[in-house]
């Protein structure tokens, strides 16, 4: 064949590309994808400010192609609203990864399983055992009883003049609550090395579960692992179900023995419940997927939403005082933060606010288009089988949205007008429509809580030698979005005095 000839073809193949083009359906802007891979350079180390950064240069709404999926990311509150609320019905189920499949879980999970009967029982589950109003009001005292432990082993580093790993402590007061939750049971004590494991686990099953994974983009490869992100999927995975199987298996011999007095009145001992009984269907996997998903987002969020605002508040001197003050003019200086104050601290929820907008807990929500339909939003199709991407980190840095977008201002929430819980779409650190977290209210409780409890008790300095510029902001991608360092500081007798008013 000649060169006129080769010249020929392609032009006749370029000419039917672009008029195929021409005649598609009009896809959101977005970076022209390379052949095979697409746009999955574009990613980086830190997929959730990379994507933040096009969203600047091609709009609120973009299409990029890693490897053969479709994927719509959203960066603004108003399309996030489209998606999430007015089309929830369109975008049913979150996207399988390669992690997900570890053990099955993605068979079984509630944060996995399409929007379907399965997921919906599960759900109800959840929230008549664990979450309702009346399950939580009756389950104060068990978090004040985690609480007077935290303050305690604060109390004693006070008196060694003993710098505090935050995030241990945290994590600490978290898991312990929601083992108590789950299984009446303390699963790591302070300053014992108790928890480091656990730590390991929690924070490896966020890793993996958030990490960018080339068997997601190119199923072919998925007989390799060549990242290797499957296979710690299997080893954290399995640690976890190998410790709720041992409880399990405990607590069945317990029941059959009649040894459980008192009754135990947790999580466990419900599931095993309706497992017998006939109104629902409930397997021993599904118990312990459950319990799995439960256990990993119950300590994962409050430990990091604690550790930055702590952070943030070490970091601005004036803002921990202003919040001291509230506390001692609210609380008194000789009592206990109770749950039913949280409503009279107008400042300490704005600071909580603040951090979820500033440091998310997760950087973004994910759903995958249902069906083989096509969808319109903002004048753009989305493709079907499409992945959406709501970039949370990116709104939350939306400087349209938020003035002075890069500094930690609790001010901006004093009006009280954006809450947390769905409705406000320019702050959704715990989703929106049918799929938000079923734990918000029990976490909402947490985190005030612990905070409350740290700032009001004692005044605070970071360890030796580290200056307020010096204070490590990095991030660790993942899931969730930890502190890369942890924060470290001293507690110290309180000093500050109690005054009338904030202003």
């Amino acid at each position: 064949m000649d060169l006129i000839s080769y010249v020929l073809i392609f032009c006749l193949i370029w000419a039917s590309f672009h008029f195929l083009k021409s005649n598609s359906p009009k896809l959101p802007p977005g970076p022209y994808p390379l052949p095979i891979i697409g746009n999955i350079l574009e990613l980086g180390q830190n997929p959730h400010k990379s994507l933040a950064k096009l969203s600047k240069i091609y709009g609120p709404i973009m299409h990029l192609k890693f490897g053969s999926i479709n994927t719509i990311v959203v960066s603004s509150p108003e399309i996030a609203k489209e998606i999430l609320q007015k089309h929830d019905y369109a975008f049913p189920t979150r996207i399988t990864t390669a992690a997900t499949q570890a053990h099955g879980h993605h068979k079984t999970s509630v944060a996995c399983l399409p929007a379907g009967s399965q997921w919906r029982i599960l759900r109800k589950i959840c929230k008549e055992q664990m979450f309702s109003t009346q399950r939580l009001d009756a389950s104060r005292g068990l978090r004040h009883a985690k609480l007077q432990k935290l303050l305690k082993y604060v109390q004693e580093c006070c008196v060694n003049g003993k710098a505090m790993d935050i995030r241990e402590a945290a994590f600490v007061t978290s898991l312990n609550l929601i083992s108590n939750t789950l299984f009446s049971l303390d699963f790591a004590e302070y300053n014992t090395g108790s928890s480091q494991e656990l730590q390991e686990i929690v924070h490896g099953v966020m890793r993996v579960m958030g990490s960018p994974n080339l068997v997601d983009y190119f199923p072919i490869l998925g007989w390799f692992d060549p990242q290797g992100i499957k296979r710690e999927a299997e080893y954290y995975f399995g640690k976890l179900l190998a410790i709720f199987d041992g409880i399990i298996n405990q607590r069945q011999l317990e029941m059959e023995q009649n040894l459980v007095s008192p009754r135990k009145d947790d999580l466990l001992q419900a599931l095993l419940q309706i497992s017998q009984g006939s109104e629902y269907e409930l397997s021993r996997n599904d118990i312990n997927h459950l319990l799995l998903d439960l256990f990993v987002a119950g300590t994962d969020t409050t430990t990091i939403t604690v550790e930055w605002a702590m952070t943030e508040l070490l970091s601005n001197p004036h803002l921990l005082s202003k919040a001291k003050r509230e506390l001692l003019a609210i609380i008194g200086e000789n009592k206990q933060v109770e749950e039913y104050d949280i409503s009279k601290l107008p400042y300490l929820q704005a600071i909580i606010k603040e951090t979820f907008r500033y440091h998310p807990p997760g950087p973004y929500i994910l759903r995958c288009k249902d069906g083989n339909e096509e969808l319109e939003i903002n004048n753009y199709i989305i493709p079907h089988n499409a992945l959406i991407l709501v970039n949370i980190w990116a709104i939350g840095r939306d400087p349209s949205v938020w003035p002075n977008q890069n500094s930690f201002e609790p001010e901006r929430f004093l009006s009280g007008e954006i809450d947390i819980k769905g409705h406000n779409f320019e702050l959704i650190p715990f989703g929106a429509g049918r799929r938000i977290c079923p734990g918000l209210s029990l976490a909402y409780r947490m985190v005030h809580l612990m905070l409350a409890s740290l700032i009001h008790n004692f005044d605070w300095k970071l360890e030796s030698g580290i200056k307020l510029e010096e204070v490590d902001m990095t991030e660790k991608f993942g899931l969730s979005l930890q502190k890369a360092v942890a924060l470290k500081a001293v507690p110290l007798e309180r000093l500050i005095k109690p005054v009338l008013h904030i202003s």
